[in-house]
């Protein structure tokens, strides 16, 4: 099935690569444990934590958060791993959830090259032919 309509990038949020770099918000549950405190302070950098922020959702990470570090623990029951996906996928933290969210993480920008971007598809008009396909930098041969 094609995805390429208009109306299918409606609706998707563009999330900065680099991430959030706001301060992690306060914890809202009683008393975490050290590994709690890492995983929050980690959680709060990634690129998801822009619309964490948005929708309010400090809750819902840090029982997340609570869940991992429990389902980390030796013995961890499948249960506890079982949540732990769920909120992975509910978090945006899944490609699954990133999906459903309709979230991307923006592109990188592109790196500087001494020859310029190459000619692109689109501005052409034509598929490249395979010999251009198949070129490689010369080896010396």
């Amino acid at each position: 099935m094609r995805r390429d309509r208009p109306s299918d990038q409606a609706g998707w949020v563009t999330l900065p690569r680099e991430g959030s770099d706001a301060p992690a918000p306060t914890w809202p549950l009683e008393d975490p444990t050290d590994r709690e405190h890492d995983l929050w302070d980690d959680m709060w950098t990634r690129p998801q934590a822009v619309m964490w922020a948005a929708l309010s959702q400090e809750y819902e990470v840090a029982l997340f958060v609570r869940m991992l570090a429990l389902a980390e623990q030796p013995g961890g029951s499948v249960e506890r791993q079982k949540v732990v996906r769920q909120y992975l996928d509910s978090l945006g933290l899944s490609v699954q959830g990133m999906l459903r969210n309709r979230w991307r993480i923006a592109d990188a920008a592109p790196a500087s090259t001494d020859e310029g971007p190459a000619p692109s598809r689109a501005s052409t008009g034509r598929r490249p032919s395979a010999r251009e396909r198949m070129r490689v930098v010369n080896g010396g041969a």
